[in-house]
């Protein structure tokens, strides 16, 4: 499945979802809100990305914090047998010719409900106390669910245009900024620089495609927040996962459209 942007004569609303735009922004949403939400309850352990966890990993060796300092270690090798489980699968899916999107996303929705799960049975005893032993396996839990959606964006090839992260904002800022760069420097070329032109043009392409991924997870973020700080629950977490399962739902919906079109 190719995602395409939507003609007049061939508009496809499933295939629209799954274009560059919507689906990034949901995405992206979906890693603000659980990343957010697990910092929150789990007092500072990051689900989307290991960096945070490897920086406070060394605060805490420094503070002499032996166990939670394996803590955040830990969720390192987590994520990245994650990721090396979501690549296999991805491999697996291509052979047998099923849509490597639409799976993928059914096994970050089957994460997404083990992670809600486990921190609803577990989060109760962090209420009085931080407790290791209880923050481990549900940062573990939300580890395995970001990395999956880490993973499925490299591996869903022909789905997005080209590679953005969802659950890092860093190198999208970065992106962002060179882009905006070379947009304005290109107002100062001479109007026979071609180059200058084609440069520019692929900058606007692609800060189309960023900014949607970026406001998402903002807007992820800010709708975690909400929600935690009322709710005290990890009920909450049902609204990423509805998020993703309808994700799922409308990428095998596409698959099985273009497979009886071709028939």
């Amino acid at each position: 499945m190719v995602a395409s942007s939507p003609t007049k004569s061939n508009f496809s609303l499933g295939r629209y979802l799954l274009s560059d735009g919507p689906a990034g922004f949901m995405l992206s949403w979906v890693a603000g809100f659980v990343d957010t939400s697990a910092f929150i309850i789990l007092f500072g352990i990051f689900t989307a990305h290991v960096t945070g966890n490897i920086a406070l990993a060394g605060y805490e060796f420094v503070q002499d914090d032996e166990e939670a300092t394996i803590t955040h270690l830990l969720m390192f090798p987590a994520f990245m047998l994650a990721v090396a489980g979501t690549s296999l699968l991805a491999r697996y899916a291509r052979r047998r010719q099923w849509p490597v999107f639409a799976v993928l996303l059914t096994a970050e929705a089957i994460a997404l409900l083990a992670f809600m799960i486990i921190g609803v049975s577990l989060s109760p005893y962090l209420i009085l106390n931080v407790q290791e032993e209880y923050i481990l396996p549900i940062g573990m839990a939300g580890v395995v669910a970001m990395a999956i959606q880490n993973a499925l964006m490299k591996e869903a090839k022909g789905v997005f245009k080209g590679y953005i992260p969802t659950t890092v904002m860093t190198g999208n800022t970065t992106q962002l900024t060179i882009d905006l760069v070379q947009v304005v420097l290109s107002k100062f070329a001479p109007e026979a620089d071609e180059k200058a032109a084609l440069a520019a043009e692929e900058s606007v392409e692609r800060m189309g495609r960023i900014l949607p991924i970026m406001v998402g997870f903002a807007l992820g973020g800010l709708a975690a927040t909400y929600f935690v700080l009322i709710s005290e629950t990890w009920w909450s977490l049902i609204l990423p996962t509805i998020v993703i399962s309808f994700m799922a739902i409308v990428a095998f919906a596409e698959h099985a459209k273009v497979v009886r079109e071709n028939a």
